[in-house]
């Protein structure tokens, strides 16, 4: 755990602690906050001069994290306030032509007012920041965090003074090899403060997280716990569900933690009647709002049972990349345009790829009556046998599991994304896979393998991670990477493994709106003939239980180089990235209107 630690927080300069990072703030938007979003001035630093001396040892002092006022007698080579402006939450590759492919480090600074209060800790939060961030406010190093995708919070008390104050954060998203992911991958490297900065400010004694779930064990049971920021005896906090006619007041131990069981029939939350309940956690001086919905999620043979009721998860995968605009997605207008979307093929599950997505993104899918998937990004080839690359993969799973263990909508904890057979890795993976367990375990655990080809059309599912997964997902490209459309006809497929199977992704590029020959690649009709193969061949899979697609819409990637075609975009959506469905859209659609039509 000390490595953990290491690698996501840092709260010393010159030997004195003087911030401190804290464990994430539960449903931090219900909190008492003040909103950093906004205009931020920015300076694109290349080589890091606000950061390094020429010698390159880190700056003790007059680093760009001071914000020196300039003025004209002084030798100051840099000034905040005649800088550019960007909004925040964004991404810098989309919002400076400049920094299209920029990847370096861009310093972020803002101002604003603060009112202090002895009974108050001012906790800033950041959504998530990608990909290396260091944090300074008034000019002093708050906390450093690691990893793209995940929140994280610091305690910032003792550095906010009354009346103005600045943040400065400098953001550094170049690839290195031990990172998670590692430097190869297939979606755009967005950098920047990519979601929401708030200040929230909560009382010296706080609730900090809370768990509220049907019971695992016995029916007609609603249990769960709260926990405060300290070790704090004899606190009375309390949980109260209206609707369910539901109060209970219940004590924190020694721990500062306080378990409930209350007795409950609730409505359970499904796609057709995605139900929630108004959920109120609350102490004396504190009362956080949420909405809850409670369901159970589980597995039988090869089947997949939502409630109890067998149920067949028809998907689609999504990046979070904006619809119309492109760039990193972000807010609740981009989140609703996505999902309807995928409403609209026909889905009552989206595969959140390949990485944590906003926690907006997942709480309008639970609102929508959506099942959702949710990745870390262990993608390709990872740094299999550095410990510290381990860390920051378990670090970036249990934020991820923390952040949204109250949400129904969740059923999937999905681990990595088509990772090379090895001894190693399978070491590294089954620790993850075991860790995620004891975060919880209430949901699935899954990852997207791949099929190995045999002789004769037949295609055998062989991996080792089989026994630490629920479900056995796998990606395949029969008419794209692998032999033709045709081929799907005479394809066989052995999963040797008594469990339900889904295929996470699938599928092929097309431009939108060229059109041709339904066996020359690119064009809408191949794509629209590939998915019409593919569907078929899916009815003689034993124990399909599950399919997403790969994609839900045209993202941006620097793999993607075809001129006139691809242009640095990834053409598998079904939908272009100026929101067109193509022809396999509505293929898409029709098998998954038969699919629910035979699961009714």
């Amino acid at each position: 755990m000390k490595k953990i630690v290491m690698l996501c927080c840092t709260f010393l300069l010159m030997g004195k602690a003087i911030a401190q990072e804290v464990p994430l703030v539960s449903n931090i938007a219900a909190r008492n906050n003040i909103t950093l979003n906004g205009k931020w001035s920015y300076i694109v630093d290349p080589l890091e001069n606000g950061y390094y001396d020429y010698r390159l040892m880190p700056f003790k002092n007059n680093g760009f994290f001071e914000n020196k006022k300039w003025n004209p007698t002084d030798l100051t080579e840099y000034n905040f306030a005649t800088s550019a402006t960007m909004d925040i939450p964004s991404d810098w590759n989309s919002k400076d032509e400049r920094l299209f492919f920029y990847e370096g480090t861009v310093w972020f600074q803002k101002d604003f007012n603060y009112k202090k209060d002895a009974k108050t800790k001012g906790i800033l939060h950041f959504g998530a920041v990608n990909y290396d961030a260091k944090v300074y406010v008034n000019g002093k190093m708050a906390g450093t965090h690691v990893g793209g995708y995940t929140p994280f919070n610091f305690d910032v008390t003792d550095l906010l003074v009354d009346g103005n104050n600045f943040v400065v954060v400098k953001v550094d998203n170049k690839r290195h090899k031990d990172n998670v992911p590692t430097v190869n991958m297939d979606w755009w490297n967005y950098g920047g403060i990519t979601r929401d900065v708030t200040l929230a400010s909560v009382p010296n004694t706080y609730i900090e997280d809370y768990l509220v779930q049907l019971d695992k064990k016995e029916k007609g049971k609603i249990s769960g716990w709260i926990k405060l920021n300290s070790e704090s005896e004899n606190q009375s906090v309390s949980v109260s569900i209206p609707e369910l006619k539901i109060k209970k007041n219940v004590t924190t131990d020694a721990k500062g933690m306080a378990y409930f069981e209350i007795k409950a029939n609730p409505v359970l939350w499904t796609p057709e009647k995605p139900k929630l309940y108004d959920v109120t956690i609350s102490k004396a001086d504190e009362n956080i709002a949420d909405k809850i919905g409670f369901r159970t999620i589980e597995t039988k043979g090869k089947e997949i049972l939502l409630n109890g009721k067998k149920v067949f998860l028809r998907g689609i995968s999504i990046h979070e990349e904006a619809p119309f605009r492109s760039g990193r997605a972000w807010s609740e207008d981009d989140a609703i345009t996505l999902l309807n979307w995928a409403k609209e093929l026909g889905c009552n599950y989206v595969r959140l790829a390949h990485y944590p997505h906003n926690e907006k993104m997942v709480r309008e899918a639970e609102k929508m009556g959506i099942m959702i998937w949710s990745e870390v990004p262990v993608y390709w080839t990872i740094s299999w046998t550095n410990p510290d690359t381990y860390a920051n993969a378990e670090r970036q799973l249990h934020d991820m599991i923390y952040r949204d263990k109250n949400r129904c909508g969740v059923v999937i904890w999905s681990i990595a994304n088509e990772t090379p057979h090895s001894d190693e890795r399978d070491v590294f993976l089954s620790k993850l896979a075991k860790y995620a367990r004891t975060q919880d375990n209430s949901r699935l655990i899954s990852m997207a393998m791949e099929v190995t080809k045999s002789p004769n059309n037949v295609n055998t599912l062989h991996d080792n991670m089989n026994e630490f997964v629920d479900i056995v997902s796998f990606n395949q490209y029969l008419g794209w990477y692998r032999g033709t459309n045709e081929s799907c006809k005479d394809m066989q497929w052995v999963i040797p493994y008594n469990k339900p199977v889904i295929i996470s992704e699938f599928g092929g590029e097309a431009l939108q709106g060229l059109h041709g020959d339904k066996k020359e690649r690119w064009n809408e009709e191949y794509q629209e003939e590939l998915y019409i193969q593919n569907t078929q061949m899916f009815n003689r899979i034993e124990g399909l239980a599950g399919v997403s697609p790969w994609i839900l819409v045209d993202f941006r990637s620097p793999r993607r180089q075809l001129p006139n075609i691809q242009d640095f975009f990834n053409r598998k959506g079904l939908i272009s990235d100026q929101g067109i469905k193509k022809k396999a859209f509505y293929v898409m659609k029709d098998w998954y209107a038969q699919k629910e039509a035979e699961y009714k």
